[in-house]
């Protein structure tokens, strides 16, 4: 795909802008990183050899009987059973003496025909882990590089899989309601008047609802779930461009270009989105990093408050609530800040270089 010549100055603009093209090849590294978590912090190998056929834990349900045990339920990877009807082939002998035959595999004592293998990732566990530990919190070790948290949980397991969740919650709010925000702005913007006036006081009575009360009463009737959030922070964060796109559709619509397009008989809604919107964008673009910081704040905020995210879910909310009610584990408080920060400012100075990026001052200059 080969970018018109505008898009290519505005990419040479924003590559000359080290700060925000760097950010964004950190931010691209590790937002790619964890959407592959399940490879990264699990509970499951990988990647399983057993008599010769491959399997992928990670990604597909297998029951213990796929590697020779008696259960139909999915297998417990770190059960020195399964280990060992793994590593062995499925020797009937590891049903009895699992832990022993393991050993004699180990040192040669024990030969196997069809030996197998399994490929752990780098952390083992899973967010949903609950480890034995001994007292929870648990501090940082070899086991578990930023401990675990009250529940012991592994700390880098839930930040790296609520990294993904909180970046994903972003995406599709800001995505979403920022097509409707700039929709109704340039509705607003370009027919004024009437129409105007009433999408108004519309806002204004939308704008004084309590969206918390909102949530509560709608978690309370429908329960806590990803996409029930999702719907609710669409639901109020699209007015947040509103304002912005209608003052500069307002601005835009008498000036000449407009006026000359709908005397050669140009419809509306060519003039709004082809015409006026790509030079609204910079505005817009001004206020990108303030509604996606909002929305990264917002669900850490309702998960700190206990109206976000399922319990069972993680969430950097959630880990901030427990570093504030253990206060005797700074790893907790110390890991959670640190996860906030970098993200934020990461995302902060991206849409900073592409606010400057799309500048008509500095892309036509």
């Amino acid at each position: 795909m080969t970018l018109s010549p505008l898009n290519q100055r505005r990419w040479r603009n924003f590559r000359r802008n080290s700060r925000a093209f760097w950010s964004l090849v950190i931010f691209a590294v590790l937002f790619v990183a964890s959407l592959f978590a399940e490879l990264i912090a699990n509970d499951k190998p990988i990647l399983v050899n057993y008599r010769g056929e491959y399997f992928v834990p990670a990604y597909r349900f297998y029951p213990e009987t796929a590697f020779g045990g008696d259960f139909g339920t999915e297998a417990n990877y770190k059960d020195p059973v399964v280990q060992c009807l793994i590593a062995s082939g499925g020797m009937e002998v590891c049903l009895d003496t699992p832990e022993d035959t393991l050993a004699g595999l180990a040192d040669g004592s024990v030969a196997a025909e069809r030996k197998g293998w399994a490929i752990w990732p780098p952390i083992p566990y899973h967010y949903r882990t609950i480890n034995d530990v001994g007292t929870a919190p648990s501090a940082p070790d070899a086991a578990h590089w930023l401990g675990t948290d009250d529940t012991a949980r592994d700390v880098a397991a839930r930040v790296i899989y609520g990294f993904r969740l909180s970046i994903l919650f972003t995406l599709i709010v800001t995505t979403v309601a920022s097509v409707i925000g700039i929709a109704a702005g340039a509705v607003q913007g370009y027919f004024g008047g009437r129409t105007d006036l009433i999408f108004q006081r519309l806002l204004e009575i939308w704008g004084s609802t309590p969206s918390l009360y909102v949530i509560i009463i709608l978690f309370a009737i429908l329960g806590r779930s990803f996409w029930l959030l999702v719907f609710v922070s669409i639901l109020f964060g699209w007015p947040a461009l509103v304002g912005v796109v209608r003052a500069e559709f307002l601005r835009a619509r008498n000036f000449e270009y407009v006026r000359a397009a709908r005397a050669l008989g140009v419809g509306d809604g060519t003039i709004m989105f082809r015409h006026i919107l790509p030079n609204a964008m910079v505005a817009t673009l001004t206020m990108l990093p303030f509604v996606v910081t909002g929305t990264i704040s917002s669900l850490a905020a309702l998960d700190y408050l206990g109206y976000g995210l399922p319990a069972s879910a993680p969430s950097l909310g959630e880990l901030a609530l427990q570093a504030k009610q253990n206060l005797q584990a700074p790893w907790l408080g110390f890991t959670a800040f640190f996860t906030f920060a970098i993200m934020l400012s990461l995302l902060v100075f991206i849409f900073e270089g592409i606010r400057d990026a799309f500048d008509p001052r500095k892309t036509f200059k």
